[in-house]
């Protein structure tokens, strides 16, 4: 069995060293996947809990920006009071999915920092500016899922009839669409925040 680690250490090295480019994104791409099944899993569970009390009647919906298709209004955070998908899931499924994210990146920030781009910066100055995208890509990530997340909970609960499981399912969907945008986003933002070890 050590022979086998041996190797498998000795292998990743010697990949590493000629492709450090390729490395480093798969990398980033195992960790990004690991901080999503917390994602996956830390949303619905919260979801959950918070739907049971009266936060899902508590109306969240700021940052108007335009209208929809429909000519309602566009809000970059759109929790209408009430159960989805009538409603936005209020307050609840704000915080469902806020306080996951938050705890994603607290786990993200030293596993990318440290693992996958191997970094002597200062690590305040990146807090700092790891602390700003979170920021963008969760107004960015807000902005875009008011033109998916209603029509997902509408199709998978009432148009296919999946109801309770339709939720989920569109739980699932949304969480991924949500990770898939700050994937996209995170990987050039941290080539350049955290700076390489010499």
């Amino acid at each position: 069995m050590y022979n086998i680690k041996k190797a498998i250490g000795l292998a990743y090295r010697k990949i590493d060293s000629r492709h450090p480019a390729v490395m480093e994104f798969l990398r980033f791409w195992i960790i990004g996947n690991l901080v999503t099944v917390f994602q996956f899993i830390g949303m619905p569970v919260l979801k959950s809990i918070f739907s049971a009390t009266s936060l899902i009647n508590i109306n969240f919906q700021v940052l108007r920006v335009g209208l929809n298709f429909d000519g309602s209004p566009y809000y970059i955070f759109d929790y209408a009071a009430g159960a989805l998908p009538e409603g936005g899931g209020g307050l609840a499924f704000f915080l469902a999915v806020h306080i996951v994210l938050l705890f994603s990146q607290v786990i993200s920030f030293p596993l990318q920092r440290n693992l996958v781009f191997k970094s002597a910066g200062n690590p305040f100055y990146q807090a700092m500016w790891f602390l700003i995208a979170f920021f963008v890509i969760t107004f960015a990530a807000g902005a875009a899922q008011g033109l998916y997340k209603r029509y997902l909970y509408n199709l998978f609960i009432h148009e296919l009839g999946l109801e309770k499981i339709g939720e989920q399912i569109a739980d699932v969907i949304t969480a991924f669409l949500y990770a898939c945008i700050s994937f996209w986003v995170y990987f050039p933002i941290f080539k350049i925040i955290f700076i390489k070890r010499v």
